[in-house]
C-alpha cells in the first residue's frame, strides 16, 4: 500500500497560543469548522471530531501522539466507521511557529492511502478549514467550511 502526506502552510495575524486553543478547544472549533475536537489532550488520550448540529455526530476518531502548547500537537486520524481498523489511520501534526508579527501554521497530514478517500478528502477539506480558522481568529468571523463549488453557468 502506498502512503502520501498533504501539507498545508498558512500565516495567521494571532499568537501561538490562540491558534493553539482554536485547534483544541471545542467551543472555538465549532465556530470556525463546524466540528468540535474533543480531548483531555494528553498523551495517548482518545479525541474526537463531532459535528456542531443537533446530532452530534462522531466523525473522526483517533489518538493524541504528541502535545506541546502552544507549538504542536500530533493526533492519528480516522473515519469514526473505520475506528477498529489500524490501517485507516492517518496522522496529522500542528506545527504553530511565532514568525515576526503572526504565526505560521503548518499542517501535515501522513500516512494516507494514496487515493483512498480520506486522501482525496483531506486535500479539499484541509484548505478550507485553515482558511476558516485565519478569517476567524483575524475577523472574528468564519467562512463556510461546507460550501460546495457553484455550477458553471451555462449559455441560453
Amino acid at each position: 500500500m502506498t502512503k502520501e502526506s498533504f501539507i498545508y502552510t498558512t500565516y495567521i495575524v494571532s499568537t501561538p497560543a490562540k491558534v493553539f486553543e482554536a485547534i483544541t478547544k471545542p467551543d472555538l472549533a465549532r465556530r470556525y469548522w463546524g466540528h468540535e475536537n474533543v480531548s483531555d489532550w494528553k498523551p495517548g488520550s482518545s479525541w474526537q471530531h463531532i459535528r456542531a448540529n443537533d446530532d452530534r455526530t462522531v466523525e473522526l476518531v483517533g489518538k493524541v501522539v504528541e502535545v506541546s502548547p502552544p507549538t504542536r500537537l500530533v493526533i492519528t486520524w480516522a473515519n469514526a466507521s473505520q475506528a477498529s481498523d489500524p490501517a485507516s489511520y492517518s496522522r496529522v501534526t500542528f506545527e504553530v511557529e511565532e514568525y515576526e508579527a503572526m504565526v505560521r501554521l503548518t499542517v501535515t497530514h501522513d500516512e494516507l492511502e494514496a487515493g483512498s478517500g480520506m486522501a482525496n478528502g483531506i486535500k479539499k477539506g484541509w484548505p478550507i478549514v485553515l482558511s476558516s480558522l485565519k478569517s476567524f481568529l483575524e475577523t472574528g468571523q468564519a467562512i463556510d467550511v461546507f460550501a460546495k463549488p457553484r455550477a458553471s453557468e451555462r449559455a441560453a
